[in-house]
């Protein structure tokens, strides 16, 4: 049970209130998407891409986009909240947005409503982790490939279950397989590849969710070349090095994917250079 406060339409109200009824839209439908962001030391880090990112979610969703919906707006209430919750210091942060109630499949109007919550995150998210993650392939559930497979949906349930799948088979993440049976993305992250010193990722016409560090990855000035390329089991299993990305963790190394094992040497020098350039 989350403690303190959390923010619904600009009101701070006590994280145990009850906000929803049965007939809000993120219930019923998973009409809505979500951000998570990490605040340090006060600051929201990577707020320029985390709000290029709802932007585009909030257009492609055909949601009308009021004025005040600014980075500025939103930074100013997520920062707000984390004081008033007393983890400023480090804290995990979730934006979910999503469309007014009523309707059916068909909404009454397209208005956004949003909520913030805030946790305390432990330090130890800033640094790489010490022993290499397990991955292996979620069989059950294939990500299409289309214009909405970017947004961080409120309907999450291939992920859900993939979730579900990677605790069941003792695994820290599992892999979801687009319909063409190339990588889409992870349970909570976006994947990346190391052969011959330069790194690879899914494009988004893989169906992989518009991370906010792949994109940062993408568009940084890095000591190693990055590329998009669409990548299938055998690029994992040839792969000198594996390493996953999201907002909160960064970067994490991958040590065994199946019966390979792989080093961290690449994902070493890059967490130094994230966590030179971003804190």
């Amino acid at each position: 049970m989350q403690v303190g406060f959390l923010c619904y339409n600009g009101k701070y109200i006590p994280a145990t209130d009850p906000i929803f009824t049965a007939d809000n839209r993120s219930f019923r439908y998973g009409d809505g998407f979500f951000e998570t962001l990490k605040v340090y030391q006060g600051n929201v880090l990577l707020a320029d891409l985390h709000f290029e990112r709802l932007l585009a979610s909030l257009h492609l969703l055909h949601f009308d986009i009021p004025t005040y919906f600014t980075k500025a707006f939103f930074v100013k209430q997520i920062t707000e909240l984390c004081s008033k919750n007393n983890v400023s210091h480090m804290a995990r942060v979730r934006l979910a947005i999503f469309r007014s109630d009523g309707g059916l499949y068909d909404p009454v109007n397209n208005l956004p409503n949003y909520i913030i919550q805030s946790w305390e995150l432990s330090k130890t998210v800033l640094e790489l982790n010490q022993n290499g993650l397990v991955l292996d392939i979620f069989p059950d559930v294939k990500k299409s490939c289309d214009k909405l497979s970017s947004i961080k949906s409120n309907n999450c349930l291939p992920y859900v279950m993939a979730a579900m799948y990677a605790k069941q088979h003792r695994l820290n993440e599992a892999i979801l397989l687009n319909q063409y049976g190339r990588v889409a993305d992870s349970t909570i992250a976006n994947l990346f590849i190391v052969r011959d010193k330069i790194l690879y990722t899914p494009p988004l016409s893989e169906g992989g969710v518009c991370g906010v560090m792949r994109k940062y990855l993408l568009r940084a000035e890095l000591p190693f070349k990055v590329q998009e390329k669409p990548l299938d089991i055998d690029d994992l299993e040839n792969a000198d090095e594996i390493f996953l990305t999201n907002a909160i963790y960064g970067i994490r190394w991958v040590g065994l994917f199946r019966d390979n094992s792989y080093g961290n040497a690449t994902a070493a020098i890059l967490h130094e250079v994230l966590h030179e350039g971003m804190l």
